[in-house]
């Protein structure tokens, strides 16, 4: 499985970072994906079972002279995603909402990520703080990816919901 989760992120839906893909893609067909986390990597007890369906959102990329990017801009409505608890069959759901996903992309190799709107972070065991959580944010989320794909989550406002736990 892609270490890009998402983005995610996700974006509230999710996976604003599957938008990766998508760069210098006017507009992006409906897609309907499924991923399933296996217990332990984004929900401590449990698999954990996405579906996700909408459209992709195309990012605008901006480069520098050399034309190598520097930031990235994604915005729109998103995903609805359904959250699946495989043990017990329980499920949460989010409609399409939306949000926008600024990337820089740091000199280190790292990137930062600043989110706001809806959005959903899946920080794995690897990542800083160690997860695994899965929680919804409404609101602003700060957070670094480096080059071996470790989250560094670095500040977040709004309010939060804890997806693993509303679905125990």
């Amino acid at each position: 499985m892609a270490r890009w989760r998402t983005i995610g992120l996700i974006t509230a839906a999710i996976m604003a970072l599957t938008s990766f893909v998508a760069i210098g893609s006017p507009a992006l067909a409906a897609a309907s994906v499924t991923y399933i986390y296996p217990a332990g990597q984004a929900c401590a007890g449990f698999d954990l079972k996405i579906d996700q369906t909408g459209s992709a959102k195309a990012p605008k990329v901006f480069t520098d002279e050399n034309g190598n990017p520097v930031r990235q801009l994604t915005a729109g409505k998103g995903f609805a995603l359904r959250f699946t608890n495989q043990n017990t069959g329980a499920t949460y759901s989010l409609k399409a909402n939306g949000s926008v996903t600024k990337v820089t992309f740091n000199a280190d190799g790292t990137q930062t990520f600043v989110t706001t709107g809806h959005n959903v972070l899946i920080l794995f065991p690897t990542d800083i703080p160690a997860g695994p959580t899965t929680t919804v944010y409404v609101g602003r989320v700060v957070f670094n990816v480096a080059p071996d794909g470790v989250f560094t989550l670095r500040s977040t406002s709004g309010t939060s919901t804890d997806i693993c736990a509303a679905l125990v």
